[in-house]
């Protein structure tokens, strides 16, 4: 798999474990795009703001439990924000709540991935990730805009 490494993948996981098990699975399907973590939803949108300008990730992998502001609003956020709307975001949760699959549809998420608990399993998923949106996907080129 050919992927573009300039992509930005950016991770939001509050779950020290989980970003482990997610940098092992990129290294292990050899995706070699810079991976930027954030724990908190706060942290995440600050950034994403700040990089309106350039500089914005390919994709990003959104956790809905994260303390201070939780996922959904985080993707509330991003919709809202004119400059961030089309951005590509993954909800990846260990979440299996129908009301919070739904809601993320609705909020506008791009696609809703349950983390498997087994590690070949979460490393199959982490490679379709990749190979879709890092790859396949065709994403709209998001202009920068001069700060108001």
């Amino acid at each position: 798999m050919k992927i573009m490494k300039d992509k930005i993948i950016l991770l939001v996981e509050d779950n020290p474990d989980d970003v482990e098990l997610t940098r092992r699975s990129f290294q292990k399907n050899k995706i070699t795009n810079q991976l930027l973590i954030f724990t908190d939803g706060v942290e995440a949108l600050d950034y994403l703001m700040k990089a309106a300008n350039g500089g914005l990730p390919a994709v990003i992998l959104l956790d809905l439990k994260l303390p201070r502001m939780d996922g959904l609003e985080v993707l509330q956020r991003i919709r809202a924000t004119e400059k961030l709307k089309r951005l590509p975001v993954v909800i990846l949760t260990s979440s299996k709540e129908q009301q919070d699959i739904i809601k993320s549809y609705d909020l506008g998420a791009n696609s809703y991935i349950r983390k498997p608990v087994d590690f070949e399993q979460f490393n199959e998923a982490v490679r379709e990730l990749g190979m879709y949106w890092l790859l396949l996907n065709e994403a709209p080129i998001i202009e920068a805009h001069e700060p108001q």
